[in-house]
């Protein structure tokens, strides 16, 4: 992570803690051990209200370890049900940044495939005709601008499968710049990709208002090249 803090604050209300959160941190725990993401902010959460005791923190969605951005946890049991129906019936609206070696054909367009994911592997394949235990993923793309030789695309998913992102764009023969395991020939030094969770829309789980939240991109590597597409 190159020195940076785990994750950013963007909002926080009695119901939902919203972060921006830097490439390299787990979400959630796994086989490393390393402390994620909802540790991290239930000690947050702790510190900052002296909270005595447990607190609750519910994972609403995830991003892969390599992938920075937008993440938004729940406060409370009822936050977490209401978010978790939100996802489940796609009513957010998700918008991602990614970096690309390579300039697509069309500066936009939008990407229907099969994906298959091999769980030991931890990798997924795409299929362009549907596939037997395949599920349909659908994406849309555009073009914002390129810089030092590559291509800024802002991506919206329709669907919401593991690596979809990654392989989608990797399949039209624009791999997601530091993405070793789909496509991409060099590694960035610190070990993330260059796919970044820039904007949420959604109507508030309790106070049902619209909402929409925003995540800086991060300030080293490749991105800084395209700050410029942000402001």
């Amino acid at each position: 992570m190159s020195g940076q803090k785990p994750f950013e604050v963007i909002f926080e209300d009695n119901h939902l803690l919203v972060v921006n959160k830097s490439s390299g941190v787990l979400v959630q725990g796994d086989a490393t051990g390393d402390t994620p993401l909802v540790e991290l902010c239930k000690s947050y959460i702790k510190e900052k209200h002296h909270k005595p005791g447990a607190v609750f923190m519910g994972v609403v969605h995830r991003l892969d370890r390599p992938v920075s951005g937008i993440v938004v946890l729940a406060r409370t049991s009822k936050g977490l049900e209401r978010m978790n129906a939100l996802f489940r019936e796609k009513q957010t609206t998700k918008i991602y940044w990614a970096i690309v070696k390579k300039e697509p054909q069309q500066r936009e367009g939008t990407l229907i495939h099969w994906l298959l994911k091999d769980e030991k592997k931890n990798k997924t394949t795409a299929f362009t005709r549907e596939t037997d235990g395949a599920q349909r993923s659908e994406l849309s793309y555009q073009v914002i601008g390129n810089a030092v030789g590559c291509w800024l695309l802002e991506v919206r998913p329709v669907t919401g499968r593991s690596h979809q992102i990654r392989v989608q764009l990797a399949s039209m023969g624009c791999p997601i710049k530091g993405d070793l395991k789909y496509g991409d020939d060099h590694a960035n030094e610190d070990g993330s990709i260059c796919l970044h969770a820039r904007q949420l829309h959604f109507i508030h789980p309790v106070k049902k208002d619209a909402v929409v939240f925003t995540a800086p991109l991060p300030p080293s590597g490749l991105w800084k090249y395209f700050l410029k597409f942000s402001s």
